[in-house]
């Protein structure tokens, strides 16, 4: 499997889960619990796929950073939480270090 494609699996499965971890409410909710946890475990698993051919750090750090502005999304829509701009300038750095990565690391997985 393509490493990118395992990484993007990952990260959905990672946002789904932490989405419905703030749904689970403590995991006093049955259902968004169970989603969190298995959501979780899909995304730790595409993970480790990941990590078979990409190095750690730069995995890690598209993880992150994709990780933190797809959640932010789907808090403003899901939970109609918002963030100012220098929430949203610091967003679009992280963008951009994962596209310098991306672009013009030799680390990066291409």
């Amino acid at each position: 499997m393509n490493a990118y494609l395992a990484l993007g699996i990952a990260i959905v499965a990672e946002v789904i889960a932490t989405t419905a971890l703030k749904a689970s409410d403590s995991f006093t909710h049955g259902l968004p619990s169970a989603l969190a946890v298995a959501g979780y475990a899909i995304a730790f698993f595409f993970l480790s796929i990941t990590l078979r051919s990409m190095p750690t750090g730069i995995a890690y750090a598209i993880w992150s950073g994709l990780g933190i502005v797809l959640i932010t999304l789907a808090s403003f829509v899901i939970y109609r939480q918002t963030i100012d701009l220098p929430g949203l300038l610091g967003m679009a750095l992280i963008i951009a270090g994962v596209v310098v990565l991306n672009v013009f690391s030799k680390a990066a997985a291409h």
